[in-house]
C-alpha cells in the first residue's frame, strides 16, 4: 500500500447496533474504503449491554414461566422489605438528628420532618414507576428523588458523627454504614424502573455501556468517548470504537503522506480531526466539501428556480394588473359615458325647468301688466262714474228748473183765465170790436200759455229722460266699478299667484342648481321635485309623525300630479316617488 492510498478500517461496525445519529444528512463517501486490516478485538464484541433484548419484540417474547414469576415476586418482596428497613432506620436516625442538631423544637417535629422527607421520596418513586409502566416516563422526576435521597444519606451519616473526639477509622465506617441502606434502596428502585421500561417498551432504542475495564485502563480517553456518545446520540459502543480507530488510522495515513508534518495537509484533509469532536466519522468529514458544494449548487439551482418563478409571477402580476387596468379604464369610460348621459339629461331637464320658470315669470309679468291695466281702467271708470253723477246732478237741476217753469206757466194760465173772466165781465160795456180784439188777444195769450206749458212739459220729460239716462249711466258705472273691482281682485289674485309661481320657480331653479352641483341621479331629482311640490302645496311637516307626513303628502299631491311633473307613465313609480318624498321631508328636507 502506498502512502497515497485510503486507510483501511480497523473494525467492522456491530450489525446489531443501530446506525449512529449524525448532525446533518450526508452523502456517500468520496471513495469506498477497502476491506479491514485486522479483526476486531474480542473485548469489543463482548461489550456489556444494558439492552440485550433491544432487537426483540413483544410479539416474539415468550410468556413468563411459573418459576420466573416466583422469582419476580420474591424480588419485589425483598425490595419492599429493604424499603421498610431503610425507612425505619432512616426515620429513627433523621428524627433524632433533626431534634437534637437541626433545632426542631421537639422530637415529634423531628419525626414529622423525617416522615415528610421519606414520604416525598416514596411518592416521587411511585409516580416515576407508574409513568414508566404507562409508557409515559418523566425523566426529571428521578433527579429530585436522587437529591432527597442524598439529603437522607447525609442526615443519616451526620447522625453517626462523633461529637467530642477526633475522627477515627471506625467513625468513617459508621457514617458510611448509616448511608448504605438509602443508597441501596435507590439502586433497587432504578433497577426496577429500568426493568419496567424494558418490559413496557421492548423496542426502545438501547444504549451500550462502556466496559468498566476501559475506564480503568484509559481514564483520560474514556470520558472523551463517553461524552461524544452522549452528545451526538451514538448508542453503540462498538460503533464509537470503530470511529476512533478510523480516525487514528486516517491520522497515521496523513502523517505518512506528509512525512509526519500535518501542517502541510489541506484544510479538507484535516477535516476528520476537526469534526470528530462533533460526532462526524472520517467518511462523513471527508465528504463534507463535496456535500456542501452539492448543496451550494442545489441552493443556487433552487434560488435560480425561485428567481425564475418570481419573474414569471411578476410578469403574470404585471399582465394581470394591465388587464385589470384596461378593464378599469373600460369601466371608467362606461361610467363616464353614463354620467355624461345623466348630466346631459339633468342639464336638459334643468334647462326645461328654467325655461318653464322663465315662461311662468313672463306670464306672471303679463298678468301683472294686466292687473295694472285693469287698475287704470278702474280709475277711468271711476272718473266716468263721477262724470255721470255730475250729469245726474245737472239733470236734477234741469228737472227742478222745468218744474218751476211749469208752475210759472200754470200760474200764467190761471192769470189768463182770470183775465178772460174779467174780459167777459167787461164785454158788456166794451164794444164788440174791442171785445173781439181782447178775445183774440186772450186767445193768443192762451195759445201762447198752452204752447209754453207744452214746452215746459217737454222740457220736464226731457229732464226726466236725462235723469233716467244719468241713473242708467250711474248704474252702468257702478256695474263697471264692480266689474273693475272684481277684475282688480282677480288681478291681485293673479299677481299673488304670479308672485308665488315666481318664488316657486326661483326655488325650483335654485334646487335644480343645487342638484346639478350634487350630481344627483334622475330618480333623486324626481323625488326632490315631488317633495318641493308637496311643500309648495302647503304641506307643513313640523310636528307630524312620518306616517302623518305620508298621509298629508298623498292628500296634497296626487299620482297624476307626480306623473305630470316627473314625466313618468307608471303609477307604481309615481307612488314610490311619493313615498320616498315623504321620507325625505320627514328627515328634514327643505328646498
Amino acid at each position: 500500500m502506498t502512502i497515497t492510498e485510503w486507510p483501511r478500517t480497523a473494525a467492522v461496525p456491530d450489525p446489531v447496533s443501530p446506525a449512529p445519529t449524525v448532525v446533518s444528512e450526508t452523502l456517500a463517501a468520496v471513495s469506498a474504503a477497502p476491506g479491514t486490516v485486522s479483526e476486531t478485538p474480542d473485548f469489543v464484541s463482548e461489550t456489556q449491554k444494558r439492552n440485550p433484548d433491544e432487537t426483540g419484540s413483544t410479539s416474539g417474547r415468550e410468556p413468563l414461566t411459573g418459576l420466573q414469576k416466583l422469582a419476580i415476586g420474591g424480588i419485589v418482596a425483598a425490595a419492599l422489605i429493604l424499603a421498610g428497613i431503610g425507612l425505619y432506620l432512616s426515620f429513627a436516625h433523621v428524627a433524632s438528628f433533626a431534634h437534637k442538631e437541626l433545632r426542631f423544637g421537639s422530637l415529634d417535629k423531628g419525626q414529622l420532618f423525617a416522615v415528610g422527607v421519606d414520604v416525598g421520596i416514596m411518592v416521587m418513586i411511585a409516580v416515576d414507576l407508574l409513568m414508566a409502566w404507562l409508557k409515559r416516563p418523566i425523566t426529571w422526576v428521578r433527579y429530585p428523588v436522587w437529591l432527597l435521597t442524598s439529603a437522607t444519606v447525609v442526615l443519616n451519616a451526620a447522625s453517626a458523627t462523633p461529637k467530642d473526639k477526633q475522627w477515627e477509622l471506625l467513625d468513617y465506617v459508621a457514617a458510611f454504614a448509616h448511608g448504605v441502606v438509602p443508597v441501596l434502596f435507590i439502586m433497587i428502585v432504578e433497577v426496577g424502573r429500568d426493568a419496567i421500561d424494558r418490559i413496557v417498551r421492548p423496542d426502545r432504542e438501547g444504549r451500550d455501556a462502556i466496559p468498566l475495564i476501559r475506564w480503568v485502563l484509559a481514564p483520560v480517553a474514556t470520558p472523551r468517548i463517553y461524552r461524544r456518545m452522549r452528545l451526538w446520540g451514538v448508542s453503540s459502543y462498538p460503533e464509537m470504537v470503530r470511529r476512533e480507530q478510523d480516525l487514528l488510522a486516517y491520522e497515521q495515513w496523513l502523517k505518512r503522506k506528509y512525512n509526519g508534518d500535518l501542517s502541510k495537509a489541506t484544510d479538507d484533509e484535516r477535516l476528520p480531526m476537526k469534526m470528530a469532536p462533533y460526532g462526524y466519522t472520517v467518511s462523513e468529514a471527508l465528504a463534507m466539501p463535496d456535500q456542501q458544494e452539492a448543496e451550494a449548487e442545489k441552493r443556487a439551482e433552487e434560488a435560480e428556480r425561485r428567481r425564475r418563478e418570481a419573474t414569471t409571477r411578476q410578469k403574470l402580476a404585471e399582465n394581470r394588473a394591465e388587464a385589470e387596468r384596461l378593464e378599469a379604464d373600460g369601466q371608467l369610460e362606461s361610467v363616464r359615458a353614463r354620467v355624461d348621459s345623466e348630466k346631459g339629461m339633468a342639464r336638459a331637464h334643468s334647462k326645461a325647468q328654467i325655461s318653464a320658470a322663465e315662461k311662468a315669470a313672463a306670464q306672471d309679468e303679463a298678468a301683472l301688466e294686466t292687473a295694472v291695466q285693469a287698475e287704470a281702467r278702474t280709475r277711468v271708470a271711476e272718473a266716468e262714474r263721477e262724470e255721470a253723477e255730475a250729469r245726474e246732478a245737472t239733470a236734477d237741476a234741469d228737472l227742478r228748473t222745468a218744474e218751476l217753469e211749469r208752475q210759472a206757466a200754470q200760474k200764467r194760465k190761471e192769470a189768463a183765465e182770470a183775465d178772460r173772466a174779467a174780459a167777459a165781465e167787461a164785454q158788456a160795456v166794451e164794444t164788440q170790436a174791442i171785445a173781439e180784439a181782447r178775445q183774440a188777444t186772450a186767445e193768443a195769450d192762451q195759445a201762447a200759455a198752452e204752447i209754453e206749458a207744452a214746452a215746459a212739459e217737454t222740457r220736464r220729460a226731457t229732464a226726466e229722460t236725462e235723469r233716467k239716462e244719468a241713473e242708467e249711466i250711474k248704474r252702468k258705472a257702478r256695474a263697471e266699478v264692480s266689474a273693475e273691482a272684481a277684475r282688480k281682485a282677480a288681478a291681485e289674485t293673479a299677481k299673488a299667484a304670479a308672485e308665488t309661481h315666481r318664488a316657486a320657480a326661483e326655488i325650483e331653479r335654485r334646487a335644480v342648481e343645487i342638484e346639478d352641483e350634487a350630481k344627483l341621479s334622475p330618480r333623486e331629482r324626481s323625488v326632490r321635485k315631488v317633495a318641493r311640490l308637496a311643500l309648495t302645496a302647503g304641506l307643513l311637516p313640523d310636528g307630524l309623525a312620518p306616517e302623518d307626513v305620508q298621509d298629508e303628502l298623498n292628500a296634497r299631491v296626487s299620482i297624476t300630479d307626480v306623473q305630470r311633473e316627473c314625466d313618468v307613465s307608471s303609477t307604481d313609480t309615481a307612488s314610490k316617488y311619493r313615498q320616498e318624498a315623504a321620507i325625505l321631508i320627514a328627515n328634514g328636507y327643505r328646498p
